[in-house]
């Protein structure tokens, strides 16, 4: 299956000049062959099809990280009919080649080397089923969103995720980039929409959650080089923080989510030794400088908040930076992080009923929104029973 539209357009010509070829060379058949030809068409494609075969299934997927979420979300999401009905669990297994716009789920699974990688580069998952190796079973979150107990909306919106969820700054990003796609169909598209969207701040009120073995909520110590235990934890492991954020964003599975941008690097650095999300925010009243919440302020802050992107295109070092005293930032020192760095089971957001940007919610690219007086609850998880989503690497 590959997405025709996805990235610069060009996934047909790759699937028919190496992806076909190399299957036919390694006598491998493929049972059905698909393009997908609009939005949410490739979680009907997986559906219609595990209703109609029997055992585990292998998908090569040519696309980005999208449209692997809506294959996800399809076959999560919806109890299957057909010859699944009465099955527990299926397990389906995902062969990956990046066609997408930044390809964050493949980039992090096989590092890139140089920015011009060639065909081969792409195949890498392909040969890996061909040879038969091993597959990684992937982490999810799963995002509900629920309206506040007095609403007549009773059902909540839920998402699954296999690379991001986030709010702030990385949400509205996302939001506003999609109108840019025609005109920008590379990533640059996301750097315009982040200018774009610099100075804003987002209110709300989080609540950080302890993964179950450690009872607490983690936050990385770059002077310790190591994550700690959270200081503000409350008997239950729990933690509240508060806004403005500026930047919230977790992911399970990456470590970056585009080729060079590593803007969570602790994920494959130190491993989690179980179910777990790495969570970065950035709270601009952390800045010794901060005194109110005015537009000069978020104007200055402006530069700092860049300042944190352009890091973490430098192999992460974003987690690295600190204040000084007069809120400049530099690599040194004991000042306060301008980042924190937080591993833990999951989080609830809940948004500033007046703000509306708060109230948007990304989840591998699909936007959501959170109704007022509503909150978004995003925890990691892995499928029970085997129901497990992996890919070959």
């Amino acid at each position: 299956m590959y997405n025709p539209v996805c990235g610069d357009g060009t996934a047909e010509t790759f699937f028919n000049e190496h992806v076909f070829p190399r299957l036919e060379e390694a006598h491998i058949q493929v049972t059905q062959k698909m393009a997908t030809g609009a939005a949410g068409h490739a979680g009907t494609i997986a559906f219609d099809f595990l209703e109609r075969y029997e055992g585990n299934v292998t998908v090569i997927l040519g696309s980005g990280d999208g449209t692997l979420h809506e294959i996800i979300n399809a076959l999560s999401l919806v109890a299957p009919k057909g010859v699944r009905k009465n099955v527990v669990s299926s397990s389906v297994r995902v062969v990956l080649v990046p066609c997408g716009t930044a390809n964050a789920l493949y980039c992090s699974l096989f590092k890139p080397i140089s920015t011009n990688e060639g065909p081969a580069y792409k195949l890498k998952s392909l040969e890996a089923f061909i040879m038969g190796s091993d597959v990684v079973p992937l982490t999810l979150t799963v995002t509900t969103l629920s309206a506040p107990p007095s609403s007549k909306q009773s059902c909540s919106k839920v998402a699954v995720s296999a690379v991001v969820t986030s709010t702030a700054l990385h949400a509205s990003i996302l939001h506003d980039s999609e109108s840019l796609r025609k005109e920008l169909p590379g990533i640059e598209r996301f750097k315009v929409a982040a200018r774009n969207n610099i100075t804003q701040w987002y209110s709300s009120h989080v609540k950080l959650l302890p993964t179950p073995s450690a009872q607490a909520v983690e936050i990385y110590d770059p002077d310790q080089k190591t994550f700690v235990i959270h200081k503000d934890s409350d008997a239950h492991g729990i933690v509240d923080v508060h806004g403005p954020f500026a930047y919230f964003l977790s992911t399970v599975n990456v470590d970056r989510l585009e080729p060079d941008f590593r803007i969570t690097p602790l994920a494959s650095d130190f491993v989690s030794s179980e179910v777990s999300l790495d969570l970065v925010m950035v709270r601009p009243h952390r800045d010794p400088t901060f005194v109110m919440d005015t537009i000069e302020a978020r104007n200055a802050f402006a530069e700092k908040s860049v300042a944190v992107l352009t890091a973490a295109y430098q192999d992460g070092n974003h987690i690295n930076l600190r204040y000084t005293d007069d809120g400049k930032i530099t690599n040194e020192g004991t000042g306060p992080t301008v980042i924190e760095y937080i591993r833990c089971k999951g989080w609830e957001w809940i948004p500033d009923e007046v703000d509306e940007r708060a109230h948007l919610v990304c989840s591998d690219g699909a936007i959501f929104s959170i109704v007022k007086g509503g909150k978004a609850a995003c925890s990691a998880a892995v499928p029970a029973n085997g129901a497990e989503f992996s890919v070959y690497v």
